[in-house]
């Protein structure tokens, strides 16, 4: 049933609709349609804009704006653009009305949706689009997935777009890299297959950018997050690089803990009392200078290492490092391997010592043992 108001239901040629739309107080909608030449914003009038190209809005001539004006049409102005010869249609809004007579300036990616080569002619209409609840993207290339906030940078892009429609493929430039998307659907569903873009919250659904190929997942019990090799030559979990080019730059080998962990230290030797406890045996003075290992070990300067934190790095500017030894991972076999090399080593392995020394004396009277002792108190002397 017809209702009176703007709407695509209203048939100008039907007197009840007419009579309905007087009785409203209300004009019925007129439509702007005309016939343009087509150029590239590039080639448009006043100084360069190259933001122009990333958008969906055209400039049309002066006499469009006064032709528009006098009839009864919706705001804001909204345009269907149809390529007769290929069967093709997009949607638009008008940015200005700058254009020279004759001529229609749009987006190049708009011109190659529709097919037009520069100078074809094109039909431009007035339309009225439904407002965008849900569009669905594709990405034209796997750089899309390298921006790091996909929908701040899509809001921004947005605000220079009236329309969308089902088949654009439409592009915006971030980072100095322009980005093409093509728009798989929209919703609300219309016969037109687009939808307005002004002042409505949309939701976006991303389709995989194409070439985008799904990466393998791992068997579970791998345990490690590199494919293994099936090549020979090359180990399970890849070729591993023990240090790179920023850990030979540092010197990384020398401060890594592993290595200072084996670096002698500032206490390096034997110990030495320095009062001799009195015995009745002579003890052999041990030589104090230490033997030649011992002497090429403190020759070398130990490195100083700061108790409070790591190791200060000096780096150049813009450039961080990760000092993550890097251990690589052991198949079972290996870990096998290891196992019975360690259980094949003696547990305990030297020569016993004695800590007291067998004593020499008989157990019997005086004899020949005695021959060095003297009488306790021989030697006493008078106070």
């Amino acid at each position: 049933m017809y209702r009176p108001g703007f709407g695509a239901g209203f048939d100008p040629n039907n007197p009840e609709h007419l009579f309905q739309m007087a009785r409203a107080g209300r004009r019925p909608t007129q439509r702007f349609d005309e016939y343009y030449r087509c150029y590239p914003m590039v080639m448009a009038p006043g100084p360069e804009r190259p933001d122009l190209n990333y958008g969906s809005k055209i400039f049309l001539p002066a006499s469009a704006l006064d032709k528009v004006s006098k009839l009864h049409v919706q705001w804001p102005l909204l345009l269907e653009l149809i390529n007769g010869e290929k069967g093709k249609h997009s949607h638009a809004g008008v940015l200005e009305f700058v254009a020279e007579e004759g001529r229609a300036y749009l987006p190049h990616w708009m011109m190659e949706t529709l097919g037009l080569d520069v100078g074809d002619m094109i039909q431009v209409k007035t339309t009225s689009l439904e407002l965008a609840r849900l569009v669905k993207l594709q990405p034209q290339s796997v750089n899309f997935l390298e921006i790091t906030d996909p929908k701040a940078v899509l809001e921004k892009a947005f605000r220079n777009f009236a329309t969308l429609t089902k088949g654009d493929v439409f592009n915006f430039e971030y980072n100095d890299e322009i980005y093409y998307v093509a728009v798989l659907d929209v919703k609300p569903e219309t016969p037109k297959m687009g939808v307005s873009m002004i002042e409505t919250d949309v939701s976006v659904d991303f389709a995989p950018p194409v070439g985008y190929v799904e990466p393998e997942r791992q068997p579970k019990g791998s345990g490690t997050s590199t494919p293994a090799s099936g090549r020979g030559g090359v180990p399970a979990g890849g070729v591993l690089h023990h240090q790179g080019t920023m850990a030979q730059a540092i010197g990384y080998q020398a401060i890594a803990p592993s290595t200072l962990s084996t670096m002698p230290s500032n206490f390096a030797g034997e110990g030495q009392r320095l009062v001799i406890k009195k015995s009745s045996k002579t003890s052999t003075p041990k030589p104090s200078t230490p033997d030649s290992a011992a002497a090429a070990a403190l020759a070398v300067p130990p490195i100083r290492r700061n108790a409070n934190g790591p190791m200060p790095l000096r780096l150049p500017a813009n450039k961080l490092f990760f000092g993550y030894e890097i251990k690589p991972f052991k198949t079972l076999e290996e870990k096998e391997e290891e196992q019975k090399a360690e259980d094949n080593k003696p547990k305990f392995a030297g020569q016993g010592q004695s800590l007291r020394g067998a004593s020499g004396k008989p157990k019997g009277g005086n004899g020949d043992g005695d021959k060095g002792s003297k009488p306790s108190g021989s030697n006493r002397k008078p106070r």
